[in-house]
């Protein structure tokens, strides 16, 4: 059973920043992309960046709008781990984060939740102003 863990959650101040990180439990796995969701209270979850293998040793990253220039995702899909750096943090960021990866040989996109196969439990991220 493959599991994700993320780590890196808490409280911080508008304008700071956070770092979250995720990694597989036990054996990692190889991955074609590991991405970050969250999800605010009463809102659906929504995409916030994925990085998408382009060769063995390579990715390329996708970013949503609203965390462009802001967030920067980071990892390693032949070790199933995948970091997310937020800077400039404003309430609106203010959700559970999740970390997906997408199993290796499964086509398709990167930026939809049922793209991907396997999730992590969440980590709180809360932004005060």
């Amino acid at each position: 059973q493959v599991q994700l863990v993320e780590s890196g959650g808490g409280l911080v101040q508008a304008g700071g920043s956070l770092k979250l990180s995720c990694g597989a439990s036990g054996r990692p796995f190889s991955t074609v992309a590991m991405g970050w969701f969250r999800q605010a209270p009463g809102r659906e979850r929504e995409f916030v960046a994925a990085i998408r293998r382009t060769t063995y040793t390579t990715n390329s990253a996708s970013y949503a709008d609203s965390v462009k220039g802001r967030f920067t995702i980071s990892g390693d899909n032949n070790k199933s781990t995948v970091f997310l750096q937020m800077n400039r943090l404003n309430s609106e960021d203010t959700a559970v984060y999740y970390c997906a990866a997408k199993r290796l040989g499964r086509r398709g996109g990167i930026l939809r939740s049922d793209d991907y196969d396997y999730w992590g439990q969440g980590t709180q991220v809360t932004v005060s102003s």
